[in-house]
């Protein structure tokens, strides 16, 4: 049994190992498969994530997590920094739950949208996030917030043109 609920501080320091497991997937993709390999978000920087309230565990029966996602308020929006399932438990909907925590808590804090970067073309990217309703944007509608992502992840070795932002519109969207 899983349960979603708000990371604690003490479960920063499963989150790498957990994001670590969840990039073995990327050695399916061989011309990705490097990110397998890849350096992870620090337990630091989980840590700082969790103290903002944005971030949630999937939690196996004994309270460990298995899988978590993190976000952060930016401007008018919920920004998904992260989304991780461990290698072993993909597959049985925990990615979507957490999913659908984050966008439960957008809507709740009123936000007009969910936002991401993440691979046009890996299955687990998105076309897992457009089942949600989330739309790759392109041109003008990529605003300067996601634009200075998608160059900066481009500057850390990410295939430009392999990257994509995303954004759902609640106010256009029912909940899940």
């Amino acid at each position: 049994m899983i349960t979603i609920r708000p990371a604690r501080a003490g479960d920063a320091e499963a989150l790498p190992d957990i994001e670590q497991s969840a990039g073995l997937a990327f050695r399916a993709v061989p011309d990705l498969a490097w990110l397998a390999d890849g350096d992870n978000v620090s337990a630091e920087r989980h840590r700082a994530l969790i103290a903002e309230g944005a971030c949630w565990v999937a939690a196996d029966d004994q309270d460990r997590p298995v899988g978590f996602l993190s976000a952060g308020v930016a401007d008018d929006a919920l920004h998904i920094w992260e989304l991780d399932v461990r290698l072993d438990r993909q597959g049985s909907g925990i990615g979507s739950a957490l999913l659908e925590r984050a966008i439960e808590d957008a809507r709740r804090r009123g936000l007009a949208a969910v936002t991401l970067t993440t691979f046009r073309d890996v299955a687990w990217n998105a076309p897992f996030y457009r089942k949600f309703g989330f739309r790759i944007l392109d041109g003008a509608a990529i605003d300067e917030r996601l634009a200075e992502l998608i160059s900066g992840e481009a500057e850390h070795g990410m295939p430009a043109e392999r990257r994509c932002a995303m954004r759902l519109d609640l106010n256009r969207t029912k909940a899940c």
